[in-house]
């Protein structure tokens, strides 16, 4: 079984909206929470966000601060991404993560259980 999996991606106008879901299948007692990271074409692997598994903390890149909100439900075993006002150069594959115990939340190499990426494109 894929312990991640991200759904929700596609081709929307600039201005528009779309919402990614990562749902998993992970006991989430033994890491800190899910991160959202992005890489457009030919460019290096950037975070965007990451949520505590309590959803008590949040944390956004700060370019993407206002625009995009993460929400877990661990009911449904989903971490959302909700994205806003979006622009041509939010083009990217969009990958979920799990960001273990003790790492810094933009170090890629904190992050176990990668999924396999939604692709995102934005039109002008």
């Amino acid at each position: 079984q894929v312990p991640l999996v991200e759904s929700g991606g596609g081709l929307v106008q600039a201005g528009g909206s779309l919402r990614l879901s990562c749902v998993h299948s992970l006991h989430t007692s033994n890491s800190y929470g899910v991160g959202w990271f992005r890489q457009a074409p030919a460019k290096e692997r950037e975070f965007v966000g990451l949520i505590s598994w309590n959803g008590d903390s949040t944390f956004y890149e700060d370019s993407l601060k206002g625009r995009f909100t993460i929400n877990v439900d661990n009911a449904r075993n989903t971490v959302a991404l909700q994205m806003n006002s979006l622009k041509p150069e939010d083009t990217a594959v969009y990958y979920c993560a799990v960001l273990r115990f003790g790492y810094d939340l933009k170090d890629r190499s904190g992050y176990m259980y990668w999924g396999q990426g939604t692709q995102v494109t934005v039109s002008s």
